[in-house]
């Protein structure tokens, strides 16, 4: 008998934690139908040769929200094996959008998500007002991996209550009854969860907090009532603290969700990050959770697999010699000219010739102990002997030197590595503990945001190169465990049960990876986004084939022009 698709001599780590094993995995109809010794022949085969097959991973902590509506491949997530990507995180979205407030609704995801607005503003096509409507858009669109996305907060707020909502003021009864109305609604037509954001990092591009940052407790559980009603979807959110603005309201932040997942019974789900100013907070709300879970409250800490860290160089939002008066001179003019003038004998003096004050010079010294040289392959837990002090100390040279000739290098595109959560020690041992613990769960890797700070989209590839295979300042991972954590894991948390595991009955979603081969690339800023919007992406090698719903969907990373995926419906296939 003829099977659609299988795939042989694999080395399969099936996503439950299991040991690996040696098997073929047969697929019929999108699904996988024999794992083991497969007889039978299919009409397409692929020959593993020892490489890893795992599930496809499932991304719970996406922005693909606007990039959804006008791109199939959603890069650079794909390129690392995703197969499943979750939207309309932190509290921002598209939806609802009256007509009148879509420019608002672009410039308050441009400020907390740092997406180009002018590339939001051409690429998407406005064809709904209303959640569901949005809904039935992205169901006419098909991409490399399935689509689920969550109603957002930001954008409940403002339909409803208008400039009041936006602005932050108090929401009255009906104010919460009306939003409550809107959520259940989108829950019921398919939204997996609802999120919301109360960190005061996450600002609009007018710099005023994304609207429910300081939402009372009325509202929150009005809100969330719902989700228990339904029986149905997840309550994300990004916490008071995350960026490590307030020591003491993050504990008050857990009692209040834990309070919440009891009373409606469903996953609250929260980014949890180790912040320097208070670096062992992460370990308190860790036991919490975990007494929650034990108590029988879902609630579950959202951590990354790395460092959040910002890139360097001269075509990204954030450069280490900003504060350079003759660098500064050089703002918005490209990065091509930029380089050029740097590379002059008079350029590069007015910038390494600088002497700042002694404040600055003490900020300076501060900030280059924590800077690093990103190296090729990036290495995200660079030692102490990384950093630009440390480099600049060792060659009798100014940190500013160090750092301009580090940007110069690979014709301008060189990158510096400035890690702002999760290193409060200078190694990513907080890290694998977190990864260990029972009641976290893999996420927050900000799939097209940030896109000219950060490329993290590539957080499923580092798990492996990292965690399993190349760490040297510390202990290393299971290559079961951290399969497991990127597919069966995050999705059963937003009641994905047909995916994340290789086994006769699931979703045939798969990537065969050849794990000695497996290589990050250095990011590099693209100009590919519309309206000439640039971010950063990350490419890698390694990824043998991926496939989504039993279709291939890319060969040796190159994609084949495939788009078996599409829009997730409340925890199900739509």
């Amino acid at each position: 008998m003829a099977h659609d698709l299988v795939i042989r001599n694999g080395r399969l780590v099936d996503g439950t934690g299991a040991p690996e094993r040696a098997a073929d995995v047969a697929i019929d109809d999108g699904r996988i139908t024999e794992v083991g010794t497969v007889d039978g022949r299919g009409a397409q085969e692929l020959d593993a040769d020892g490489a890893v097959v795992a599930p496809g991973w499932v991304d719970v902590h996406s922005h693909y929200d606007g990039q959804a509506t006008w791109d199939q491949e959603l890069a650079p997530s794909s390129w690392h094996g995703v197969t499943t990507l979750v939207m309309g995180n932190c509290g921002v979205g598209f939806a609802p959008a009256r007509p009148d407030r879509h420019d608002w609704l672009i410039g308050l995801m441009e400020g907390v998500e740092d997406i180009p607005g002018t590339a939001l503003a051409e690429g998407i096509t406005w064809e709904w007002e209303t959640f569901p409507e949005y809904l039935d858009a992205l169901d006419r669109k098909t991409w490399t991996t399935d689509v689920g996305t969550q109603i957002a907060h930001g954008a409940v707020r403002a339909y409803v209550m208008g400039e009041r909502g936006a602005r932050n003021e108090p929401a009255t009864p009906d104010d919460i009854a009306a939003m409550a109305a809107i959520v259940k609604e989108a829950i019921a037509a398919g939204a997996l969860g609802f999120s919301t954001s109360r960190t005061i990092a996450h600002r609009a591009i007018d710099g005023e907090p994304v609207p429910g940052t300081f939402a009372a407790e009325d509202e929150l559980f009005g809100i969330g009532r719902v989700l228990g009603e339904l029986d149905a979807g997840v309550f994300e959110l990004a916490p008071t603290g995350t960026a490590g603005e307030d020591i003491v309201a993050p504990m008050v932040e857990v009692a209040w969700m834990r309070k919440l997942a009891e009373a409606i019974q469903r996953p609250v789900t929260f980014a949890m990050l180790q912040v320097d100013t208070a670096p062992e907070l992460w370990r308190e709300m860790l036991d919490e959770s975990a007494a929650a879970v034990a108590s029988g409250a879902p609630l579950y800490p959202q951590i990354a697999g790395r460092p959040t860290g910002l890139l360097s160089g001269f075509d990204t939002t954030f450069s280490f010699i900003d504060g350079v008066p003759a660098y500064q001179a050089l703002a918005g003019r490209p990065a091509v000219e930029k380089v050029a003038y740097l590379r002059t004998s008079d350029g590069r003096e007015a910038v390494v010739g600088w002497e700042p004050d002694e404040v600055t010079a003490a900020q300076l010294a501060h900030a280059a102990e924590r800077t690093y040289l990103l190296g090729d392959p990036p290495d995200y837990e660079p030692g102490p002997e990384a950093s630009l002090a440390a480099v600049a100390a060792r060659a009798g040279r100014s940190v500013v030197e160090v750092a301009l000739d580090a940007m110069l290098a690979n014709d301008g595109t060189g990158l510096l590595y400035l890690p702002i959560l999760n290193y409060s020690d200078g190694n990513s041992d907080a890290t694998r503990e977190m990864i260990l613990h029972p009641a976290a769960v893999l996420g927050l890797a900000d799939g097209g945001a940030h896109v000219g700070t950060i490329c993290d989209a590539s957080m499923p590839t580092w798990m492996l190169t990292h965690w399993v295979r190349d760490r040297t300042r510390g202990e290393r991972l299971p290559l079961e465990l951290i399969v497991q954590r990127q597919t069966s894991d995050t999705a059963r948390l937003y009641g994905l049960q047909d995916r994340g595991v290789l086994a006769p009955g699931y979703l045939a979603d798969l990537n065969l990876i050849d794990l000695d081969r497996l290589r990050l690339h250095v990011p590099e800023v693209r100009a590919d986004l519309p309206a000439g919007g640039r971010r950063i992406v990350q490419q890698a090698d390694g990824y043998v084939a991926t496939v989504k719903s039993g279709t291939v969907t890319y060969r040796n990373g190159e994609p084949t022009g495939e788009h078996p995926g599409v829009l997730l419906r409340g925890g199900r296939t739509a």
